[in-house]
């Protein structure tokens, strides 16, 4: 049985005047009372001020007379299944667009910031280049990169060649959830053990042979569980 999608926008409605809060205010108090989502107001076609709410009608009452009042005419709204990820949004929304009428910045509390990662990989790699470039290290660059090679086909865990640090592992098998934890050099540890490969783990677990590269998930991100196999790619 295929499984259902669940959808974040589950209705909106665009380009809306502000005169119509007030006209016809019995007909939009129907559509969005206490509802949760997320609202944009404009001033002429451009945005002006990004927001959320619980209840998107109260909040859209109170700009017309709060200091935003008179700078936005149109409005648009995105009503959502609930308020779970309406934050998140938010601040999606804010740091990309940047409104002007908003006076903070979006943040992410959970989100690990790629920046400094990728500062260290462009270095590794600008080394390599200068390697090559001058010529004389080139032979020394071969010699590393022939080393690499040898540990990963001598590595005395399955994981050692493909990781840079631990990882957090979880597997669902049979309703339960199981959790297990890679050390540096790709050892796994679970239940008071150490195994070398997670199909050793997995097979524990079941009872019987199971690839572990498909039964286990890590931690790719803070909340980004991913198959273990794409550590190969």
């Amino acid at each position: 049985m295929a499984k259902k999608r669940s959808h974040l926008v589950c209705q909106h409605m665009e380009g809306i005047s502000a005169k119509a809060i007030e006209q016809y205010q019995d007909i939009i108090r129907e559509y969005i009372r206490d509802r949760h989502g997320i609202y944009a107001l404009y001033k002429r076609d451009r945005l002006y001020y990004v927001g959320l709410a619980t209840n998107l009608r109260g909040r859209l009452n109170q700009h017309l007379r709060d200091r935003h009042r008179g700078l936005w005419d149109r409005f648009s709204v995105y009503l959502t299944i609930g308020g779970d990820h309406i934050k998140e949004l938010e601040s999606l929304l804010l740091r990309i667009v940047k409104p002007k009428g908003n006076s903070q910045s979006g943040k992410f509390p959970t989100s690990q910031d790629l920046k400094r990662r990728l500062m260290l990989d462009v270095r590794l790699r600008q080394r390599e280049e200068l390697q090559v470039l001058i010529g004389k290290l080139l032979k020394v660059n071969r010699v590393a990169r022939r080393k690499r090679i040898d540990r990963r086909e001598k590595s005395e865990t399955v994981l050692g060649p493909y990781i840079d640090g631990p990882l957090r592992l979880q597997a669902t098998y049979r309703g339960k959830l199981y959790r297990a934890r890679v050390r540096n050099r790709g050892w796994i540890f679970y239940n008071g053990y150490l195994y070398s490969s997670p199909s050793h783990v997995a097979r524990d677990i079941c009872g019987h042979n199971v690839n572990g590269w498909i039964f286990w998930k890590y931690e790719r991100a803070p909340g980004d569980w991913v198959q273990l196999k794409t550590l190969k790619r």
